[in-house]
């Protein structure tokens, strides 16, 4: 488990990062909300332990940042505001716990562990197909091993080519899967998107299109031979 810590006591903090290390627990330090957003953006973390009066983006404002991100880290918020009023707003932010100061260490510990069992529980599976794996909870893709940064729209659309595990999605499941209600059905999103992921991914081209039908993932790729892609090496022309 690792774990990001929020807080502007810097006393306070230290005493809950070691505290946590000797449950076995890693822990990163945020001072304020500035540290918080550039640690979030360069790590992937299990849980996130905030308080909400911290320089710079408040705890606050850190939960929502967390929330709207899709990554679905579990949040506990750890504050001197203990009031019913206080509780309820933190939790109405997408709060998953609420912990009030002072506390007990061992306390903390036990509802890390709780969140951290929901969080397995909910998580969905890693998807592993010709050479790519896709983990949808952390959003992250490797292609054999070598990692690959994608925008959010093309780690959707390569979630529901994956989901397919070989069959062809039309543009307008893409569409209807990967974008909102509001999409224009005659847009050329798809294809521009399905263009930059292909780039994306490298060479040999793992995205395949069937003309007039969609795209799918070609997993015949592993053979080296790029066939269906229209984009790839193709096959060896056999002589009779």
């Amino acid at each position: 488990m690792r774990v990001l810590i929020v807080e502007d006591e810097p006393y306070l903090a230290e005493a809950v990062r070691d505290g946590l290390r000797l449950e076995a627990i890693a822990a990163d330090i945020a001072g304020d909300g500035d540290s918080a957003l550039e640690l979030l953006s360069v790590n992937s973390y299990d849980l996130a332990v905030l308080d909400r009066d911290i320089p710079g983006p408040s705890g606050d404002e850190i939960a929502r940042h967390i929330v709207a991100s899709g990554s679905g880290i579990p949040i506990l918020m750890l504050t001197a505001a203990d009031r019913i009023d206080d509780k309820a707003s933190g939790f109405g932010l997408g709060a998953d716990d609420y912990l009030t100061k002072p506390f007990d260490l061992r306390e903390l510990v036990m509802r890390l562990r709780a969140l951290d069992r929901r969080r397995a529980h909910a998580r969905p599976p890693v998807r592993e197909i010709a050479g790519l794996r896709v983990d949808p909870f952390r959003r992250e893709v490797f292609r054999d091993g070598r990692y690959v940064a994608l925008t959010r729209k093309q780690f959707a659309v390569l979630e529901v080519l994956v989901a397919a595990e070989g069959g062809v999605v039309s543009a307008e499941e893409l569409l209807e899967r990967a974008w909102d209600g509001n999409a224009d059905p005659f847009t050329n999103a798809v294809r521009i998107t399905v263009s930059a992921l292909r780039k994306r991914l490298g060479e040999p081209w793992l995205i395949a299109t069937v003309p007039g039908v969609g795209y799918r993932i070609d997993t015949g790729i592993d053979t080296g031979t790029g066939a269906g892609t229209g984009h790839g090496p193709r096959p060896p022309r056999r002589h009779p």
